[in-house]
């Protein structure tokens, strides 16, 4: 039955028959009400299905252009490859089946170098993305000194016309390719050794005289990099017994789900004032948010354009962490700010900036910094490519001045890729802090 309300004059109000009950002088149709909610939350659970569907079509999206990205890589890898076995095999005193191997063994490696690059992107199951990683870095380090090479042995030959030389040249440059490329591994594999630098600073306080920071960065745990070689760095790093540990971006190649047991012995570093942490452009690959939270359950402390003050002896030091410089490009509220940073630190303070690309400088610079320590570069890993580097990064490795600020840049803790350094040894960093004369 449909009732008039009569007490409502002015307005007609419809009441269904069945149960009704006061609330501040009004009737509630709890029919009605429930209709209301379920249309209401209908139209919540569209929209989340359209969000979820959003997000899963960009995932759809990213990932295809990943792919892409692969079959285009593949493809010069491919071609770098035909160039070796045209450059290499004819000239090598081996017979025709052994040559025929060979060229197999190269159109292997062009297949691995992708795919185990890109692994995750074709593959779910972790082994698989475990052994094909593996398998690909190898497969980089040794045909990335192949190339290099065999490109300077056709330039030799070219110029010096040392044609006479085919055979020798041909077994020498496959001789120093594996060479290189065996002490390239053991480099990269051993753990890594302690760099003592002094950096003096102007107006440092007496109390900050001998203020020591241990630098780790860019350790890269992932498929190759593992658990035990986090926990050796980590008993190292606490034989310092540093004022405070510094963890400057690149820590993990993978996501939480997948290396959070790898980390875990990150939570056992130990110095007076703490480990603080800032992000690299890899953590931003990975899900950043999520190895953010994950860092802070493990007492380490990012600083996300933010810093801490702390007090040593009396004295009053400021340690500051900006995002990576592209981070933006995957998290668009990510946007690197050495100014936000610094913004209300004691004026006065000598000002350390953790940042991860050596090429923040300038901006660090211009807001007031002393002394930024940075990675991201690896000291170009391996030879030739420190040379490579400088087309990015104003800085590869090392103490360098710029302007009013030093910038220290870590080789790096871990290595990317292929399990190779040659030139450009791992670091751990301990920084000393001295009064400039």
């Amino acid at each position: 039955m449909i009732a008039i309300d009569a007490r409502w004059p002015h307005r007609q109000t419809l009441i269904q028959s069945g149960p009704v009950a006061r609330s501040r002088g009004r009737d509630v149709d709890w029919r009605r009400l429930c209709s209301s909610l379920q249309v209401a939350f209908g139209y919540i659970k569209q929209m989340t299905t359209n969000l979820t569907q959003e997000r899963s079509d960009f995932a759809q999206q990213r990932r295809a252009r990943t792919r892409r990205f692969a079959y285009r890589a593949f493809q010069i890898i491919f071609l770098l490859h035909v160039y070796l076995a045209w450059r290499l095999l004819p000239d090598l005193p081996i017979g025709r089946e052994l040559q025929l191997l060979a060229g197999l063994g190269l159109a292997l490696s062009s297949l691995l170098i992708p795919f185990g690059t890109l692994g995750r992107v074709f593959f779910v199951n972790q082994i698989v993305i475990d052994r094909l990683t593996w398998a690909g870095g190898l497969s980089m380090g040794w045909a990335s000194s192949l190339l290099v090479f065999t490109l300077m042995r056709d330039l030799a030959m070219l110029v010096l016309g040392l044609q006479v030389w085919r055979q020798e040249s041909a077994v020498f440059v496959l001789g120093l390719s594996i060479i290189v490329t065996m002490i390239g591994f053991f480099n990269a594999r051993r753990v890594a050794k302690v760099v003592h630098v002094s950096i003096p600073l102007h107006r440092l306080p007496t109390e900050l005289v001998g203020f020591t920071i241990v630098q780790v960065s860019d350790l890269h745990v992932g498929s190759t990099i593992r658990r035990n070689y986090v926990q050796a760095i980590v008993g190292r790093v606490n034989e310092l017994t540093p004022d405070v540990i510094v963890l400057t971006g690149d820590i993990v190649d993978g996501y939480v789900a997948q290396l959070a047991g790898e980390v875990e012995p990150l939570a056992g570093l130990r110095a007076r004032h703490g480990s603080y942490l800032v992000t690299g452009n890899h953590e931003y690959y990975h899900g950043a948010a999520e190895w953010i939270s994950a860092f802070r359950r493990l007492g380490l402390h990012p600083l996300l354009n933010q810093h801490v003050v702390l007090n040593h002896n009396g004295a009053e030091i400021v340690i500051a962490g900006i995002n990576d410089f592209s981070a933006n490009k995957s998290a668009h509220d990510h946007v690197s700010d050495p100014t936000a940073a610094l913004a209300e630190s004691p004026i006065g303070a000598p000002k350390i900036m953790l940042a991860h690309q050596p090429r923040s400088g300038p901006a660090a610079e211009a807001a007031g910094s002393d002394l930024q320590l940075s990675g991201h570069t690896h000291g170009g890993q391996f030879w030739p490519w420190n040379y490579f580097v400088r087309l990015q990064q104003p800085y590869v490795a090392g103490l360098h001045r710029l302007g009013a600020m030093w910038i220290y840049t870590s080789r790096g803790t871990g290595y990317w890729g292929p399990p190779k350094r040659f030139g450009a040894p791992s670091e751990i960093t301990l920084i000393t802090l001295s009064r400039a004369a």
